[in-house]
């Protein structure tokens, strides 16, 4: 190693954005920081011996009651803008599931509560939530 050479700690996570067949996503707002009070996307760092995929469906049923197989998410892509956690280097994978409109939902874990929202009406989101949201809504612009 070069004394110009650095190393990072890498932290992995998923998340996973849920949306209606009527137009709606799935927040939840954050209860722990950062960003507590904030809404985001249900999701977390993976765990040992998970896969990614896994890992995106037990945050779901953990933070907001919905129950679905690592199988029936879908993968979005990978985010791993340098400074998208203010905690330090965080890439995520991220899922995407459709459920129909009216799924119940109960906010776990750490969030404070779940929400659904209109597509065309969200709140400021944490991290770069909106941006990933957008890979879902909006593919060709990504």
């Amino acid at each position: 190693m070069s004394e110009t050479e650095t190393f990072e700690t890498i932290r992995f996570t998923a998340d996973v954005v849920v949306t209606t067949t009527d137009g709606q996503v799935l927040l939840i707002e954050r209860g722990w920081d950062p960003h507590k009070g904030q809404w985001a996307l249900p999701g977390g760092h993976v765990d040992p011996g998970e896969t990614s995929r896994m890992a995106a469906a037990r945050e779901l049923a953990e933070e907001a009651g919905v129950y679905a197989t690592p199988e029936e998410l879908e993968q979005i892509g990978t985010f791993d803008e340098p400074n998208r956690d203010p905690r330090g280097r965080y890439i995520t994978v991220a899922y995407h599931l459709t459920v129909l409109p009216g799924t119940i939902i109960e906010a776990g874990d750490d969030a404070a509560r779940a929400e659904w929202w209109p597509l065309d009406s969200l709140p400021p989101l944490a991290f770069d939530h909106a941006d990933i949201i957008a890979a879902v809504v909006s593919p060709t612009t990504r």
